[in-house]
């Protein structure tokens, strides 16, 4: 019998130390073939998706798979995440999480409404990353944050440490 990657019980864990403290559980997904999210949030095949109770529905993390039902823009979606693309998980308000290592994407995006026109203009698509990846081997990917399942496009701005700046996560292997 094949050994059970810590990488789904280290998401539980840290989704539970977010919800704990007040914080917004946000996850940085690497989107190929087998991930299922609204295709027009996908920038440069990533997508950051609040998992917060507040934004989603029926949430369901497995060892396989991230499962749960939010809203893009009013209309509710069936989100399928595989456990292996997430490249980080962390709180939106002052970035401590964890990121971690994906193998480069096996595909394109799936939509999960995909007779929908894209827009050329969203509200919840974000232009700049808000995370930090520290002690990152050079060749692992940098989690790059693009759209978000609230239609908030807030980053933290402050780690809450004397040098002001924004938390650091570490990949884990």
């Amino acid at each position: 019998m094949q050994e059970i990657s810590t990488k789904p019980y280290l998401l539980r864990a840290l989704y539970e130390w977010c919800t704990d403290n007040g914080y917004t559980p946000h996850i940085a997904v690497r989107v190929d073939n087998q991930t299922r999210v609204p295709r027009q949030f996908v920038r440069d095949n990533e997508i950051v998706l609040n998992i917060s109770f507040e934004a989603t529905s029926q949430l369901q993390m497995g060892n396989e798979w991230i499962e749960f039902s939010a809203r893009f823009s009013g209309k509710s979606h069936k989100i399928e995440v595989p456990v292996a693309n997430v490249l980080a998980i962390y709180a939106r308000e002052n970035g401590q999480g964890m990121a971690f290592p994906v193998d480069s994407a096996g595909g394109e995006a799936t939509d999960s409404g995909a007779d929908e026109a894209l827009p050329t203009d969203d509200a919840a698509t974000t232009g700049e990353g808000g995370l930090r990846v520290a002690d990152a081997p050079p060749d692992a990917p940098a989690p790059a944050p693009a759209a978000a399942a609230d239609d908030e496009t807030h980053r933290p701005d402050d780690d809450g440490s004397k040098g002001g700046g924004r938390g650091h996560l570490k990949v884990v292997k």
